[in-house]
């Protein structure tokens, strides 16, 4: 719990959540009621105020349109067997936000605004919170620059919001993936470490050409060479090779996942292997053709833990071991999942309780 800043709040007229029909609810499509504002000035941050969700009029000029300083962040809340609102690292959040302002030149929130906001919005919406398995609340905090102005250089004055939309599985089944031999998602140098609109643009295609293949989601790989597993621009990768946990080290192309780095921790609480490293797409194949490679998977705020059925390289699809139910992903997921929603103890106190 944390004191909150005062905050201007404007009830919506009437709540939608009598419409909130969870057996038909698809991914981002549906949202809460109060949405959180906040604008710098260029000097500070002012009028922190909860809002109805709802439309913004602003002008053609507006930078971001033709420039892109645009970041974001993705976290959820739970809710457990009691009714308890439970929020899964927020500060952690907070924290790789900042980042992102800093590589794009932007204004940095502070954590008390960044949190006030937070808590109180939850508060307001905490009905839209869904009180089942498998569902949360996502949370999108983003910022903008609102400086109307045709230049290339960095706004001097922005707007961070926070909006909420309640969700299910981001995956419905195992995931197949191809490995991106072609296009690049990042660069040494550029912003890949960043959670900037841009790069999500930039993967649209390449994802596009994929799926019309088959596939679910890209194995990005390094712009020198293709040699190495990057990210998937929607989770970090992880795989277990000879009983050791195996990901790609974080780097200025990498996303630092929150899940990534949770699931990293618990498997060193659990005394298993860990290596934070390179990994090639030849070990990949290796490993899998003789055996080696018994789990692969995804690890993301809104992917959480999604195993991996196959790996398409070359024009050939190589099918992953039968995932079974003490594989490590399914132990790993359960736990993370038991943290969430207040079943079991937090030993490294994760949750922010509401």
């Amino acid at each position: 719990m944390i004191d909150t800043l005062p905050i201007d709040i404007q009830k919506t007229a009437q709540s939608r959540i009598a419409e909130l029909n969870l057996d038909q609810l698809t991914f981002g499509h549906t949202f809460a009621d109060h949405m959180f504002v906040a604008d710098f000035d260029g000097k500070e941050w002012t009028d922190l105020r909860i809002i109805p969700y709802g439309d913004m009029l602003f002008k053609p000029a507006l930078m971001p349109l033709h420039y892109g300083q645009a970041i974001f962040e993705g976290m959820k809340a739970y809710k457990s067997a009691e009714g308890e609102v439970l929020i899964f690292r927020p500060q952690q959040n907070a924290a790789r936000l900042n980042k992102s302002a800093h590589r794009l030149c932007m204004a940095e929130i502070p954590e008390d605004i960044f949190m006030s906001g937070l808590t109180e919005l939850l508060r307001l919406d905490s009905q839209w919170v869904p009180q089942r398995d498998n569902y949360s609340l996502y949370i999108r905090p983003f910022m903008f620059a609102t400086d109307e102005y045709i230049g290339v250089s960095p706004s001097k004055t922005y707007r961070f919001i926070i909006f909420n939309c309640p969700v299910g599985a981001y995956y419905s089944k195992p995931v197949k993936v191809k490995v991106e031999m072609e296009f690049v998602r990042a660069a040494t140098g550029g912003t890949g470490a960043a959670k900037c609109a841009g790069n999500y643009a930039g993967s649209l295609y390449p994802a596009k050409l994929a799926q019309e293949a088959g596939y679910d989601q890209l194995i990005w790989t390094d712009s020198t060479e293709h040699k190495y597993v990057e990210e998937a621009g929607t989770m970090n990768f992880m795989f277990v090779i000879d009983g050791t946990l195996v990901t790609p080290a974080v780097s200025d192309s990498i996303l630092d996942g929150i899940t990534r780095k949770s699931i990293v921790q618990i498997a060193k609480d659990w005394g298993m292997p860990v290596e934070e490293r390179k990994v090639s797409i030849a070990e990949l194949i290796e490993s899998l053709e003789n055996g080696r490679l018994t789990e692969a998977f995804g690890a993301g705020t809104a992917a959480v833990v999604s195993p991996i059925s196959v790996i398409g390289y070359e024009g050939k699809d190589y099918d992953l071991p039968e995932i079974k139910s003490d594989n490590f992903a399914n132990r790993v997921k359960t736990y993370l999942d038991d943290i969430k929603y207040g079943r079991v103890a937090d030993p490294h106190n994760w949750v922010y309780h509401l």
